[in-house]
């Protein structure tokens, strides 16, 4: 008797990131800037809404979606903080950003829908997409400056298109849309049925004033779905929370995934993620863009190419002039250097290494004087 798997999932693999860094993880002695998880703890105004919620015995069901009050909260948030005004029947709080992905996603395609991803770019989208029976499509943005170029965007979309996910700030490049380009993209998938996913997830973790979301466009709000996350900007990695806001219709048939899936968000962990939302996100993002400076600096001056993040908490380096892919280039460095950071070509684009920045100074610090000593050897 042959048993028989899911093709899908026999078709997708854990991924580049995590074996990588499990690998780097496993080398004695190695200097891992390789996760992009923040090093703070969670605020303790957040840990103790949560303690109070356990001590109240708030250990029940809660309502699938999300309490009315934490609904409520993301609302005003969101209305407040980012002029996006979603009903809160129009929001579901999700297990981190990934199952607002999943449920997302799962709710629009079909087998063999084409799915544009902006590369380089966190290898979720297109595995999430191939374990639907989706199909990815790249669109390199290395080439422009990490902008999404319209007529490239106009050959990449075909009968088959249903949706694109733009990432601003972007994993693994740092790197924000400009307003002309959110324009440009706006006027190529206006009259076009084009589902639009906006990953949010480091939006609170952004170095300029000038940043636009392409969720404030509303005149396309029945294709638009929002994903956030409170890891990022709370040091709430480990919580896995998250929350999706899409059109009343989209977002009616997005809970039928999420609640066969997961039921619900736990209970007691939901007054938490309203201390968090009222909390002030200021000091640990200006504690990044100190990081962000130091790095950068660091690096322009060993001679290696970065274009300079506007957002999150990674530099994306150009290692084309050392003549070798890198995941060799990186599997080298840690080898030789002791260092590890994240192969471009796990984020779709060969040629470059992705550093992490959310790292302790000190960490910093010995890290990269590892990585200039290394290449001082090529």
């Amino acid at each position: 008797m042959e048993l028989t798997l899911n093709s899908a999932v026999l078709g997708v693999e854990i991924t580049g990131i995590r074996r990588f860094t499990y690998l780097v993880r496993d080398t004695p002695g190695a200097c891992a800037l390789t996760i992009g998880e923040p090093d703070q703890n969670t605020p303790d105004v957040i840990k103790e809404a949560a303690k109070a919620a356990l001590d109240n015995n708030d250990t029940h069901y809660p309502p699938g979606n999300g309490y009315p009050y934490m609904l409520e909260a993301i609302s005003k948030f969101e209305e407040k903080a980012h002029g996006l005004k979603y009903d809160p029947e129009e929001i579901i709080l999700t297990i981190g950003a990934t199952e607002g992905l999943f449920i997302g996603l799962s709710t629009v395609l079909n087998p063999g829908d084409e799915v544009i991803v902006p590369t380089p770019a966190f290898g979720l989208y297109e595995s999430i997409t191939r374990l639907l029976r989706g199909v990815p499509v790249s669109l390199p943005t290395e080439n422009n400056r990490y902008q999404i170029d319209p007529e490239a965007l106009k050959a990449a979309i075909t009968d088959k298109t249903k949706a694109i996910v733009l990432t601003s700030p972007n994993n693994p490049t740092g790197c924000i849309y400009t307003k002309e380009t959110l324009d440009a993209i706006h006027d190529v998938l206006k009259d076009k049925p084009i589902f639009v996913f906006c990953d949010d997830v480091y939006r609170e973790l952004v170095y300029t004033e000038d940043y636009h979301s392409f969720a404030e466009y509303q005149d396309m709000r029945d294709r638009i779905i929002v994903i956030n996350s409170f890891s990022k900007p709370y040091a709430m990695t480990g919580w896995r929370l998250g929350y999706c806001m899409a059109d009343a219709p989209i977002r009616d048939r997005m809970q039928i995934f999420h609640q066969h899936a997961v039921v619900s968000a736990p209970s007691y962990v939901q007054p938490a993620c309203v201390a968090a939302l009222e909390s002030d996100t200021t000091a640990i993002r200006e504690l990044f863009r100190k990081r962000r400076d130091y790095v950068y600096k660091r690096l322009t001056d060993m001679g290696l190419e970065v274009q300079e993040p506007e957002g999150a908490f990674y530099m994306f380096i150009n290692i084309h002039k050392y003549g070798m892919g890198s995941e060799a280039f990186c599997t080298k460095m840690l080898k030789e250097g002791l260092v590890g950071l994240i192969p471009g070509v796990y984020f779709g684009t060969e040629g470059y290494m992705r550093l992490s920045y959310c790292y302790s100074d000190e960490d910093l610090k010995e890290g990269l004087g590892r990585i200039e000593k290394f290449i001082k050897t090529l």
